[in-house]
């Protein structure tokens, strides 16, 4: 079995779930997502049953109350519990059954902004985790999640915070090492619409900066960290597109037709631009769906199936980058100087200036 390369942070929502769904055979051993399950989501152990053979999620129901529906080891699906430090005695005991029903060890949460501590009383949150559980380190991946990275001014912050804790990391024995960020600015209502607006991928380019590290990586997909979705009153047909180092937002507005026939306009202006990759419907299940479209064979969707093509087209791109060739070279300076002062440009290949 392939050991799985990318660590995606994604919401327990459909949209997302769809994505993961259908992930050929081939990719879904190199993917262990992280699922941020919250009071609101319902029906997760059915849906995760639809996932495909070799991909075994992580589960992060700390935004849950104590009780049956917080005890993974009810829900009958293999899964690693994702454990947090602030985690109580009765959490810990009830992620330790988990672990010993799946045999599957379980990932130990990080949150930079939040657990700021420390080496030595990080040592002792951890040490009391492997007490409460069970678990031994080797038995555990660790996750440390940066959050926001959505500027330059966050990736200076980030960066030499991230090191020190990686620093930490390697006195213990965990299974493995991720760093994840996420990208994706909170509100997309500022950017334009009816023509495609190039956002930098902040999130990718922290992660390329650290590569000497030998750690793995992870992002929030095409989500804002912490895990969110589209702002309340923005329900403008909407596809965020993966480029190699930005993200190309496409909003539809225009009036006229219905709204099939804007989500059309929308597929068709994306398949005819240079960032339709060469592969088109064949690179993901997303892009297929998004073809079929522009070719008016079936209906616009909803805002559901907008994130899920967008997602399984940002993981099958970001797998494809993870397990192409590896460039170590450290990057220079961000996009648009060190002040961090940038603009996006609408349309064509235009990037970030100051």
């Amino acid at each position: 079995m392939a050991e799985p390369v990318y660590r995606p942070i994604l919401t327990s929502r459909r949209g997302e779930l769809e994505a993961l769904v259908h992930l050929d055979s081939a990719a879904a051993p190199l993917v262990s997502p992280v699922l941020h399950v919250s009071p609101a989501d319902s029906g997760l152990p059915e849906l995760l049953g639809r996932l495909p053979a070799g991909l075994v999620p992580a589960v992060d129901v700390c935004a849950l109350p104590d009780g049956p529906d917080a005890e993974l080891a009810r829900w009958g699906v293999p899964v690693l519990p994702v454990i947090g430090l602030s985690c109580g005695d009765r959490r810990l005991a009830a992620h330790g059954t988990a672990c010993r029903a799946y045999a599957r060890g379980a990932v130990v949460r990080l949150r930079v902004g939040r657990d700021r501590a420390g080496p030595d009383a990080t040592t002792s949150a951890v040490e009391r985790v492997w007490r409460r559980t069970g678990l031994l380190p080797e038995q555990c991946d660790l996750l440390v999640d940066a959050g926001d990275v959505c500027c330059a001014a966050d990736l200076r912050t980030a960066e030499p915070r991230v090191r020190r804790l990686v620093d930490w990391a390697c006195r213990h024995a965990w299974r493995t090492v991720t760093v994840a960020a996420g990208g994706m600015p909170p509100s997309l209502s500022r950017l334009g619409t009816d023509e495609p607006v190039r956002v930098d991928r902040w999130d990718w380019q922290f992660g390329r900066r650290l590569t000497d590290l030998g750690v793995g990586y992870g992002d929030y997909g095409v989500a804002p960290a912490p895990p969110g979705d589209v702002e309340p009153g923005d329900r403008l047909p909407t596809v965020r597109y993966t480029a190699d180092d930005g993200w190309w937002i496409y909003r539809w507005s225009r009036r006229g037709g219905r709204g099939d026939e804007r989500f059309a306009d929308l597929c068709r202006a994306l398949v005819a631009a240079p960032h339709w990759p060469p592969a088109g419907a064949g690179f993901s299940w997303g892009d297929q769906e998004l073809l079929r479209r522009a070719r008016r064979v079936t209906g616009a969707g909803s805002p559901v199936n907008w994130t899920a093509w967008s997602t399984s087209h940002h993981l099958a791109h970001v797998l494809a980058a993870l397990t192409g060739p590896v460039d170590r070279r450290r990057p220079g300076p961000p996009p648009g100087g060190e002040d961090g002062f940038t603009r996006p440009h609408r349309g064509g290949e235009h990037r970030w200036t100051r």
